[in-house]
């Protein structure tokens, strides 16, 4: 394995999963805010390690393996908490919605590329979008400094929700007559 600046920033950001989920619980006043920061963080390394492995070809199979790995992991893991932490219907319904897509989404990735027709299922600009509201509108959950804060958030999560329904039927029509084929 090959170490370069976008495999330290992704394993960098696996390494934030359990600081992340430690100082969200920490008790603390500002523990929120260092959470939703730690998150910040996580979510634009994600955006530089992939600049930085276009820019300079910076290319390597483990990274190709494990970025998305650890986008999840992160995603996840705020989702899982901000589940618990509001513990309402409007959090839980999009954001196992969202979890259960991302499994979906993974799994007829892995599936299609087994069948050599990954590129028919590759990342969208829709799925790119899905994933800039959902970070931003987690960061705003996790802070939940005031109420204008909370709200932007909410429905930014709502939207995040349209766009991840919206992104997985994208996905599965997109690999419809693969999925269909005896």
């Amino acid at each position: 394995m090959k170490w370069n600046i976008p495999n330290i920033l992704t394993s960098f950001r696996i390494v934030l999963i359990p600081v992340f989920l430690v100082v969200f619980y920490l008790p603390f006043e500002q523990a929120r805010f260092w959470s939703a920061f730690i998150f910040l963080v996580a979510a634009l390394t994600d955006a530089l390690d992939g600049y930085i492995a276009r820019k300079f070809d910076q290319f390597t199979e483990f990274g190709e393996f494990l970025d998305p790995v650890a986008d999840k992991a992160m995603v996840v893991a705020a989702l899982v908490v901000i589940v618990e932490d509001y513990n309402a219907w409007y959090i839980t319904v999009p954001a196992l919605t969202m979890i259960c897509r991302e499994l979906i989404v993974s799994a007829l990735r892995e599936w299609m590329a087994q069948r050599g027709s990954r590129s028919v299922v590759a990342v969208s600009n829709l799925g790119k979008f899905k994933t800039i509201a959902q970070m931003v509108a987690l960061i705003g959950l996790l802070w939940n400094a005031n109420v204008f804060i909370f709200w932007l958030a909410l429905v930014l999560f709502m939207f995040a929700f349209v766009l991840t329904l919206w992104s997985m039927w994208e996905y599965l029509r997109s690999a419809g007559s693969q999925l269909t084929r005896n």
